[in-house]
This record gives C-alpha cells, sequence and structure tokens, in this order.
C-alpha cells in the first residue's frame, strides 16, 4: 500500500494520539473515575480511531481503486474487500 508508506508519519503520529488517549482513559479509569471523564475520553477514542479510519480509506480508495490500470474484475474484488472491512468497521 504505497499511501500507507507516503502518509506513514502523519499515520503514526495518529496512533501515538490514540495511544496517549488510551492511556489517559487507563489513568482515569485506576483512580476514582468521574463519569464524565470516561464518557469523554472514550468519545476522544472513538473520534482519533475513525479520523485515522478516513485517512487510511480515503488513500486506499484513491490509490486502489481510483487506478486506471484494474480490470473490471480487481475493481470489483477491491470493492467487496473495502466492503467487508467497512462492514467489520460499524458494527
Amino acid at each position: 500500500m504505497a499511501h500507507t508508506v507516503t502518509d506513514r508519519k502523519k499515520l503514526l503520529n495518529r496512533v501515538k494520539r490514540i495511544k496517549g488517549q488510551s492511556i489517559a482513559l487507563e489513568n482515569t479509569l485506576e483512580n476514582e473515575p468521574d463519569c464524565m471523564a470516561v464518557l469523554q475520553q472514550v468519545a476522544a477514542i472513538k473520534g482519533a480511531v475513525n479520523g485515522l479510519m478516513k485517512e487510511v480509506l480515503e488513500g486506499h480508495l484513491r490509490e486502489h481503486l481510483g487506478a486506471e490500470d484494474l480490470s473490471k474484475d480487481q475493481r470489483l474484488e477491491e470493492v467487496e474487500q473495502v466492503i467487508s472491512i467497512l462492514k467489520s468497521y460499524l458494527k
């Protein structure tokens, strides 16, 4: 996946932010957690993961499905793979 290689630094920064948010949530839960603080952290993590998914998915669609050299069968296979991932992600 060339787009994940060219955007590696940006994607890794997003992952590091998600990691930091997860650690903050863990720390909150280890203390005497306030419900609102927990909810806020969970919402932040979800938003960060959604942003990461959007970036990778957009790159994949542009680079792979947008490729002009794909045969019809290859394009259909790519579409099915993306649909499968989206179904799993959106459960």
